[in-house]
């Protein structure tokens, strides 16, 4: 059987770091305010980079400390909602700007879930069996659609990227999963709205180019749906046992009250969002790639580790992964 293992992680984010205090300059806000409410005290910005230049440096980073070529590279994914086009994708523009010639690239737009998205979709191709290598990487740019006018969200995000490198294995290494999604809600985050500007167009649908966000609706549903699709998932587990949960970093207090909700030790849930904030796709790969630089998480070593990203689209879904 051919399985996938991550055998790398790597992150990147942008030199630029805004804290809270600078942003009570812009708008009306403190430290105080921002941070007892969302564990959030600054966040990196990009000034001359874009979301690709991201993804470039991790999957740079990626080949060095594997010591391989990039023409050894099957594929890549970028997970991402924040592309520098709508077309060419922004895995194109990285496997361009990495030489990584044999490699097939695409995007997956899943929100703050595209990692967990991208990583089910990155096994699935190894097991076919017809690619043994790839590279699957979390990216946001999120300052370029953020009104930063608006305290309700100006204050949650910030930028960076993160990935790791996947590769083919004998042994298993992802242990249950269970993405899911829900479009009937989709009204509730949504970003990027693409005006029609035909002649032939005859409606008069004018959307916000900025992201907008019901807090309350979406904090419900990460607390109830979440919450939910965690326990089935563990549920696949036949008792085996979680050493951490890697959940996307939207707010501490949400973090607290899924680990109340899942009945799982709060001690368990990593999180790093009070000097990276809400960086979508890019959350669950940073916060991975920081864990195993501080030898919370070792690579090989058999540790089960529950990824659990939820947002935009409505989307959400968890992987278990021995590593």
């Amino acid at each position: 059987m051919n399985y996938s293992r991550i055998t790398q992680c790597a992150h990147y984010v942008p030199e630029k770091i805004i804290h809270n205090d600078e942003l009570a300059t812009m708008i009306e806000t403190s430290d105080e305010w921002i941070y007892q409410r969302t564990g959030i005290r600054q966040r990196h910005v990009v000034t001359d980079e874009n979301t690709s230049d991201l993804c470039a440096n991790v999957a740079q980073q990626l080949l060095t400390k594997r010591g391989i070529e990039a023409n050894q590279i099957d594929f890549i994914l970028v997970a991402t909602v924040t592309p520098d086009y709508q077309m060419p994708s922004t895995a194109c523009l990285v496997q361009g700007l990495i030489g990584a010639n044999n490699a097939f690239a695409m995007d997956i737009t899943a929100a703050c879930s595209g990692f967990v998205y991208a990583l089910s979709m990155a096994d699935k191709l190894i097991q076919s069996g017809n690619y043994q290598r790839g590279i699957v990487i979390g990216a946001e740019t999120m300052s370029k659609v953020i009104d930063w006018t608006d305290r309700s969200t100006a204050v949650l995000f910030g930028d960076g990227a993160g990935g790791v490198l996947l590769e083919n294995t004998e042994t298993k290494h992802i242990l249950a999963e269970n993405l899911q999604s829900d479009g009937s809600r989709a009204n509730s985050l949504t970003a990027g709205f693409t005006n029609n500007q035909s002649p032939f167009f005859k409606g008069d649908l004018l959307g916000n180019q900025y992201l907008e966000m019901d807090g309350r609706q979406i904090f419900d549903f990460a607390l109830k749906d979440v919450s939910k699709n965690i326990c089935h998932t563990m549920a696949q587990l036949d008792n085996q046992t979680i050493d951490y949960v890697l959940a996307h970093q939207a707010n501490k207090r949400l973090l607290d009250a899924m680990a109340k909700k899942t009945k799982l030790p709060r001690e368990k849930f990593l999180d790093n969002m009070e000097f990276f904030a809400n960086t979508s796709a890019a959350s669950i790969p940073i916060l991975l790639s920081e864990a195993v630089e501080k030898e919370i998480l070792t690579l090989n070593s058999k540790q089960q580790i529950l990824l659990t990203g939820f947002g935009g689209g409505l989307t959400w879904g968890s992987l278990v992964v021995k590593l």
